[in-house]
């Protein structure tokens, strides 16, 4: 019996000429350049996305209650102003409260601009369950 001996090599791979095709170099990598695409697809995403918003988005429904009179034991009278869009629909809610913060009555309420108005002003007389001490608007949104 013979021992054979196993040598190895510890350089890179050599492969037969023609073969495999040409081995090239490796490229150095610019990262960036990535880093400055992604920046700027995110950029422009974020400009479209604020662009439609403002073009398409909801518009602020805010109302801001004028006065509040009447008050007997099963009402209150509120008038409110409420931005809407030129000539648009709105419904708000309206809330009445106790002396003591408990809420006496509460009520949805359409309120429609005219044509050329954006903060129109209503009136309206709210039932209440017991005394009220202060009527408010709770928040306003977008007719359907």
């Amino acid at each position: 019996m013979t021992k054979t001996q196993a040598t190895t090599t510890s350089g890179a791979p050599v492969f037969p000429p023609g073969r495999y095709g040409r081995r090239r170099e490796p490229r150095k990598q610019r990262r960036w350049v990535v880093a400055l695409l992604v920046a700027a697809v995110v950029a422009a995403g974020v400009g479209l996305a604020v662009k439609l918003y403002q073009q398409y988005g909801d518009p602020s429904y805010n109302a801001q209650v004028t006065s509040y009179s009447g008050v007997t034991d099963t009402g209150i009278d509120v008038e409110f102003r409420v931005n809407v869009p030129d000539g648009g629909k709105a419904i708000c809610v309206l809330r009445a409260r106790s002396r003591d913060g408990a809420e006496v009555g509460k009520a949805e309420v359409a309120v429609a601009a005219a044509p050329g108005e954006t903060r129109p002003l209503t009136r309206y007389r709210l039932v209440t369950s017991a005394r009220p001490v202060i009527g408010e608007v709770v928040r306003c949104r977008a007719a359907e």
